[in-house]
């Protein structure tokens, strides 16, 4: 049976990939956002019921993080007026070992609805389509806690786990977490870029006060800021986001993603074409 979904966040990193997901699957997709028809914003919830009606599920994406303030009250009053429309289900992408997000699953699974959780850990794309591309043209790769050991997962993998539990009554009601099956540190995933690459990129460990200084030079708002001296302090150091998860191998019959494999696809993009200097 064909489905009617709303995808919010829809033209962000895994939100513009379950879109096609569901497209190729023949479902009628709704994408929610600013630019939509009707549109969807976060902080006007005035639109939150436009963008809902006539749907019978939705995949929510809570922009920029589910860590932020005023993040639970947009989340209630979402699936608020969701149960109201008569969604069948929802899905929400929340973060692996952020506190504030279990806040948010809890308030999903307390709606009425029928709904499914995907925790992800920190994404791959975010040194090519995230925060961290501008280190990686640069060639020096500045970060905090080089110690942390991070199992980086795919937004391929994370959209496709999306797509599969939206769709599938077997996952209702359950938690899935989604990682790629190694853990990596800031060093290694950079060694891993400048060979895929054929770059000469460096690791340089800063501590978390010099990186949110170098944010504020940058002229990056002090919402954004805070944001990641928050995931660096608060979510790398929680031994929950440095264990590996199987279950996209559970859900998708395969393997996930590892970071090598990233990079040799991502390399063959434009996304990382530069006149650096070659190895």
């Amino acid at each position: 049976m064909k489905q009617k979904i709303l995808v919010i966040g829809g033209t962000g990193k895994t939100g513009r990939r379950v879109v096609k997901n569901l497209k190729e699957l023949g479902h009628k997709v709704r994408v929610g956002s600013r630019n939509g028809n009707p549109a969807f914003d976060w902080d006007d919830p005035s639109t939150y019921a436009a963008a809902l009606k006539d749907m019978d599920r939705a995949y929510i994406v809570y922009y920029p993080d589910l860590a932020v303030p005023g993040a639970k009250e947009a989340i209630k009053k979402l699936t608020d007026a969701a149960f109201i429309e008569g969604l069948e289900k929802v899905v929400l992408l929340s973060g692996k070992g952020e506190s504030e997000a279990e806040a948010c699953e809890q308030i999903v699974a307390d709606s009425g609805l029928n709904y499914s959780l995907v925790r992800a850990s920190w994404f791959n794309q975010n040194f090519s389509d995230g925060a961290f591309r501008d280190f990686v043209m640069s060639g020096v790769v500045a970060l905090p806690m080089p110690d942390a050991e991070i199992p980086f997962v795919d937004v391929n993998d994370i959209a496709d786990v999306v797509t599969k539990v939206l769709l599938d009554e077997h996952y209702n009601s359950q938690t899935i977490t989604v990682t790629g099956p190694k853990k990596r540190t800031f060093k290694e995933v950079v060694e891993i870029l400048a060979k895929g690459l054929g770059r000469e990129i460096q690791y340089q460990p800063i501590s978390i006060e010099e990186f949110k200084e170098g944010m504020t030079a940058a002229g990056l708002p002090s919402s954004y800021v805070w944001l990641f001296g928050y995931l660096f302090k608060e979510v790398l150091t929680n031994p929950a986001n440095q264990t590996v998860s199987h279950d996209v191998e559970k859900i998708l019959g395969r393997k996930p993603i590892d970071f090598e494999e990233y990079v040799d696809y991502t390399a063959k993009t434009p996304v990382w074409k530069t006149e650096a200097k070659t190895l």
